[in-house]
């Protein structure tokens, strides 16, 4: 390259390390340019200021048009103002999926604070009273905390995640509508200025090159809709072809757009139409900005708040946009800042005409088959996210040759580059805008046994990878697996620790997957056992990725029909329940257990879930069904000679008696305990009980 020039916002970065959570925004480009403007009225609209709640940015573009990158920059340039963290999260997945607001929760809680007992999901009837939301909300108390919420698909991902809390700041990223949030005012992003296209393309391209051809570099920019992402594919492109002339790049690009679509329109045509196409979406309505924010949910502008027409800068962004409107908008009242949403909106597509598939395919079609055939198959990655070690698993190739097979699909600008894992193993996403277009090619170039295969190479080599940090961090756990290459290779315990602690979402999101499809259900098995043997191990075991695991067994065994191991998986939510102190969900949990258990003839499994529902009575203060079911449970415990379950049982029972003033029958089962635990010989246990029955006759006898 040439150069490295950036027409930026002359504000200095905040310092690496001097926040915390910078390093969890994405990388984005090395290269930045221009987005003055919108960089001002997103400061102007952080500084407006908000009653009741935390003020709310929102940055819409289509895609391709850079938002990401742009949020990323301005939360950096803006992060000193908030000491206590910057957190990230994506809410769409790159196929689109949307991401409940209670599983964003609790990615956000863990990087405010790792340590943290994240709440177990729960089933509620309003969103925003999700256990994960609520604790969020609870935990952004009294911080100044910079949230940045990426690719957000509607306002029902965001309103439940706003804490009561002005201090905090939420800057979210969407391509679509975004209404149910009251009292903001969009930042749209459009085509970048002729100034910074051609800066970008001379920076990624070569000075000279682009100099030698300011005609042809200013039609490759229309060409682009002079939009960052397209712009970037075809500096790749140009890259790679070093004699192919910038003019005949915008007239490449344009016959390819014109296939794309069946006709051949001009490079202007095919620029204004991808402009005219991506203004109408994020465009404000005509309604006075009053009205708008009385019913944000009836004016469909880029984020719910209309606003009358305003001519836009060369940026793209409507002057004034995000500025403070005269004193402080009412908002104390949380419905009166607060809609529910209308239904989840579809993912905004990109359409086939668009000029970033069009650069796309021009690049795409020049890759070497390998890299190709590495691209297909990245889409079928957890989170379309994968490093050397899960890549060479996909496509079936030693780890180096993976390494430099994402490295060169990112230097292509093919892939973006995401935080490294903790062993500073690089990382890589399938951009969002891509995906579709790769699943298409994947289904049209690749045989499904070469589909269904890579997927269960990449299961199989991170079971390998959970089983050999198990046998790191507990060597007396069993016996280890065979060696894994030198490249795979974990190293020590905390090598083995932070592996799994930091690719924990990607693990759980490859056991999900494959269970959902349910083709693969033994490879996903193996890796949950191994999962919910190596994750204990780490120190920080949290119950909701343990429930999420015996969810999975769950439905794998209830799909196999296998009411044993339903049973089993039941009674181990149940269990986390409990501890959870959710005793009503517990009970659920344990009554349908005892069904599978019956269905599978396995009396201890019965008298388990017997055991479990009665406690939950009993601790819900409902002592006459907790004597039935301990009663229930003792019978099938005598029945099957297991003595020291029968002497908890039966000190239970009595427990359960006494609550029910029912003092005789609690005298006659605490002295049956203490003749069990006699034959037994635990003094232990006889101690307890023998108290257990002294205090209650010192009690009757006091007139109790």
């Amino acid at each position: 390259m040439a150069r490295k020039t950036a027409t930026t916002d002359p504000g200095p970065d905040v310092p690496a390390g001097a926040v915390p959570g910078l390093d969890r925004l994405p990388a984005g480009p090395t290269l930045f340019v221009g987005r003055r403007a919108e960089l001002a009225a997103l400061r102007a609209a952080a500084t407006r200021p908000v009653s009741g709640r935390c003020p709310v940015l929102v940055l819409a573009g289509r895609p391709g048009s850079g938002r990401t990158a742009l949020a990323a920059r301005f939360a950096r340039t803006v992060a000193a103002d908030y000491p206590d963290g910057v957190l990230f999260a994506r809410l769409s997945a790159p196929d689109g999926g949307r991401v409940p607001p209670a599983r964003a929760a609790r990615l956000l809680l863990e990087q405010l604070d790792p340590e943290s007992a994240v709440p177990l999901p729960g089933v509620v009837e309003d969103g925003r009273d999700e256990p994960g939301c609520v604790a969020l909300r609870e935990a952004l108390a009294g911080l100044r905390v910079l949230l940045v919420l990426d690719d957000v698909r509607d306002a029902g991902q965001v309103w439940p995640l706003l804490a009561d809390e002005p201090g905090c700041l939420v800057l979210a990223t969407t391509a679509g509508p975004l209404t149910g949030i009251e009292d903001i005012d969009p930042v749209i992003l459009g085509g970048l200025d002729r100034t910074a296209s051609g800066e970008l393309l001379a920076d990624l391209v070569g000075g000279t090159r682009v100099s030698c051809d300011p005609v042809g570099a200013a039609d490759l920019a229309e060409a682009c809709a002079a939009r960052p992402a397209a712009l970037r594919l075809m500096a790749g492109w140009l890259r790679g072809n070093a004699k192919t002339a910038v003019t005949d790049a915008a007239r490449e690009l344009t016959r390819v757009v014109g296939e794309e679509t069946g006709t051949t329109p001009g490079a202007k045509g095919a620029a204004d139409d991808a402009v005219k196409a991506g203004a109408e979406q994020a465009k404000p309505s005509a309604n006075a900005r009053k009205d708008a924010r009385k019913d944000a949910s009836r004016n469909g502008s880029a984020n719910g708040s209309g606003s009358a027409p305003k001519k836009k800068e060369e940026g793209g962004v409507a002057p004034g946009a995000g500025a403070a409107a005269p004193g402080v908008e009412s908002a104390g009242d949380r419905a009166a800042w607060v809609k529910p949403g209308p239904e989840p909106a579809e993912p905004v597509p990109v359409p086939d005409n668009d000029p970033l598939l069009g650069a796309f395919t021009l690049l795409y079609r020049g890759l070497p088959a390998a890299q190709a055939r590495m691209l297909r198959t990245l889409t079928l990655a957890p989170a379309q996210t994968a490093d050397p070690r899960t890549a060479s698993a996909l496509v079936g190739c030693p780890v180096p040759d993976a390494a430099a097979t994402l490295a060169a699909l990112a230097e292509r600008e093919l892939l973006g580059a995401e935080a490294p894992a903790a062993d500073g193993t690089p990382r890589y996403r399938v951009p969002g805008r891509l995906y579709p277009r790769l699943v298409r090619l994947r289904e049209q170039e690749d045989r499904p046994a070469e589909t269904e295969l890579a997927r269960a190479r990449l299961l199989e080599r991170l079971v390998r990878l959970t089983e050999s940090a198990r046998a790191l961090l507990d060597p007396e756990g069993g016996p280890a697996p065979d060696p894994l290459p030198a490249a795979l290779r974990l190293h020590s315990p905390e090598h083995a620790r932070e592996w799994l602690l930091g690719e924990r979402e990607l693990l759980l999101g490859a056991v999900a997957d494959a269970i959902g499809q349910g083709d693969l259900d033994g490879s996903a098995g193996r890796l949950v056992t191994a999962l919910l043997r190596a994750l204990p191990l780490t120190g920080a075991p949290a119950p909701a990725d343990l429930y999420r695991l015996h969810e999975l067994v769950l439905t794998v065994a209830e799909r196999n029909g296998r009411p044993r191991r339903a049973s089993a998986a039941l009674l181990n939510l149940g269990d986390l329940q409990v501890a959870a102190g959710r005793w009503e969900q517990a009970a659920a949990h344990y009554r349908a257990a005892l069904e599978h258990a019956r269905k599978a003839d396995d009396e201890p499994l019965c008298a388990r879930a017997l055991e479990g529902a009665a406690g939950c009575h009993r601790a819900l203060g409902d002592a006459v069904r907790a004597a039935d079911w301990y009663g229930r449970a003792l019978g099938l415990r005598q029945s099957l000679g297991d003595h020291a379950a029968e002497a908890r049982l039966l000190a239970r029972v009595a427990e359960a008696h006494t609550a029910q003033r029912r003092f005789d029958e609690a005298d006659r089962e605490y002295r049956a305990a203490l003749a069990v635990l006699r034959r037994l010989g635990d003094e232990r246990a006889r101690e307890a009980v023998g108290a257990a029955l002294a205090d209650l006759r010192e009690r009757v006898d006091a007139g109790w």
